[in-house]
């Protein structure tokens, strides 16, 4: 075979190898990713379109559903508990992102090597790890208007978890304290992630203190803000454990959230239907506020 004919047939063959690897690498990157998409399509999306079907229905969980379109929606929007538990929400969302900014002082003060500074570390974390019914617990305690610490600090007690215009604020405090540590702990990775070589040219440059921070480490630190704002926001509108422990609702509805409201439905009055179209509207919330703040980083970045 001449040499301008083998060439050709080289090439080809060539092609076909790097097309049956390129097909390899195609099947082994799916049976990778197999797993884990069925357990996302199992374990998230089928309920969340489950959800969104049931709220067209009233069904109590044990007998026969029936259709009622948008019967549950038009109840829903009706009941004055449904702004209440709305207004709460955005409470605890407008608080709730006081976590991030705190997370990032304390996690600024502990990153330093200092000898035990590990030791700190972990007790600063520690309000994370403990169970939402332990800190409600002890928060519960500290509120007690008759033996609680809060009454040794002012000298008089005040019934902060009786009390509508206080319950809400004493409960958003009560989660604070492990989001807080939450939020450091994301913060302490991203310090750990820093340019050391720009850092040191600011340093060069006489940046330091609120510039240094403003115009260096913050920028660096975007995606990781961007993780911490997002979490902090789940954590708002889902809150939950909290406020089942130390007011369950109460007092008159005062404190109660929409997760609240819609476990209030579903567990004691059994309206499950109605119960899936507060988790609708909660989920779109949610979805609102991530997408917003998702579309807001990609667009800094780009």
């Amino acid at each position: 075979m001449s040499e301008t004919l083998r060439a050709p047939v080289a090439r080809a063959k060539r092609r076909r190898k790097l097309s049956a690897t390129a097909r390899q690498q195609r099947v082994a990157a799916f049976l990778f990713l197999a797993p884990a998409c069925a357990m996302v399509a199992i374990y998230v999306a089928w309920p969340i379109l489950s959800s969104i079907a049931l709220s067209f229905y009233s069904w109590d969980g044990m007998t026969e559903k029936t259709f009622v379109g948008f019967a549950n929606y038009v109840e829903l929007f009706h009941a004055p508990t449904f702004y209440t538990a709305l207004k709460n929400n955005l409470l605890w969302l407008v608080m709730f992102l006081l976590a991030p900014p705190m997370g990032l002082a304390v996690a600024l003060y502990l990153n330093q090597a200092v000898s035990g500074i590990r030791v700190v570390k972990s007790l600063f974390f520690a309000p994370f790890v403990l169970s939402g019914v332990v800190v409600g617990l002890m928060f519960s305690w500290f509120y007690d208007p008759t033996f609680g610490l809060l009454k040794l600090i002012l000298g008089h007690g005040i019934p902060v978890l009786g009390d509508p215009r206080y319950v809400s604020f004493g409960i958003i405090f009560a989660a604070l304290w492990p989001q807080t540590a939450y939020c450091m702990i994301l913060y302490l990775t991203g310090l750990t992630t820093l340019n050391a070589e720009q850092l040191e040219a600011a340093r060069m440059e006489g940046a330091k203190g609120w510039a240094m921070l403003r115009h260096v480490v913050l920028p660096q630190l975007r995606p990781t803000t961007f993780m911490a704002i997002v979490v902090t926001i789940i954590g708002a509108l889902r809150s939950f454990d909290l406020i089942a422990v130390m007011s369950g609702g109460g007092p008159f509805e005062s404190s109660t959230v929409l997760a609240y409201y819609m476990y209030d439905q579903a567990i004691k009055y059994y309206r499950i239907g109605y119960s899936a179209a507060i988790a609708v509207v909660l989920f779109a919330i949610m979805m609102v506020y991530i997408v917003y703040h998702l579309r807001r980083m990609l667009r800094t970045e780009s």
